[in-house]
């Protein structure tokens, strides 16, 4: 299975990953061109930041394999989230937490399945010589209101600014487990720019719109790629 060829190796990414969002974003021209494991600065903005491998050729994949996202909350988000809640119904619990970060880790895997898969690419459980794997995480997420399900009566809540999540995409070869590059790029979670009530529902519906933004430019790379090997071996045949 790809998950037992691979996790293994990414397991510490997570702390780099959060030290990258922390610093690399905020201060761009900081970053450096090569990183330590050889990785080359392609291209970077205020929100997205891609390294890619010298000698990473994407054209031999044509499947895909999508890891279980890994997902971290702001630091001290629960602790501030707290402490301005008066209602002990609204508070947020470690139970909470789990849940919030169980449900978006699914989603992820759904969104991403169904736009790969709604392009016309595959995607695949097992290693090959064929299979490109993504190991993505979801770090920085701060969740502006959290629906506990405990709240008394018929309050409600509303708000302009659902939150805001940072993607940590490492991209690898299923067989040699070789990293081939990663993408990091910052998402408000945005609504209509309306106030609007805040349940699960609509955190839900805000956290896929970013997740399809993300996927959509993933499936885009990927279309260019395979397009660039169709026209390569059209060019080579004749």
């Amino acid at each position: 299975m790809i998950t037992k060829s691979i996790t293994t190796k990414i397991a510490a990414m997570m702390s780099l990953a959060l030290i990258l969002s922390g610093a690399a974003i905020a201060a761009e021209k900081d970053l450096p061109e090569t990183t330590k494991d050889g990785l080359k600065l392609v291209k970077h903005t205020k929100s997205r930041i891609v390294y890619m491998a010298p000698d990473a050729d994407l054209t031999q994949y044509t499947k895909v394999g999508i890891l279980d996202a890994k997902v971290a909350f702001k630091k001290n988000w629960q602790r501030d989230y707290n402490r301005n809640e008066i209602s002990v119904g609204r508070r947020v619990t470690d139970q909470d937490m789990d849940r919030i970060k169980k449900e978006l880790s699914a989603e992820f895997t759904k969104v991403f399945t169904e736009e790969i898969e709604k392009a016309g690419h595959e995607t695949s459980e097992v290693t090959g010589a064929e299979v490109l794997v993504i190991a993505p995480y979801i770090i920085n997420l701060d969740v502006t209101s959290v629906d506990t399900g405990r709240e008394m009566g018929m309050s409600r809540t509303y708000n302009a600014d659902p939150g805001s999540m940072t993607l940590y995409l490492e991209l690898y070869d299923s067989i040699t487990s070789a990293k081939l590059g990663f993408v990091e790029d910052a998402e408000a979670m945005r609504t209509t720019g309306t106030w609007q009530i805040s349940n699960h529902v609509t955190n839900k519906a805000s956290a896929d719109r970013v997740m399809k933004k993300w996927a959509v430019e993933l499936v885009s790379h990927l279309g260019a790629v395979m397009a660039d090997a169709a026209a390569s071996d059209s060019g080579g045949s004749d």
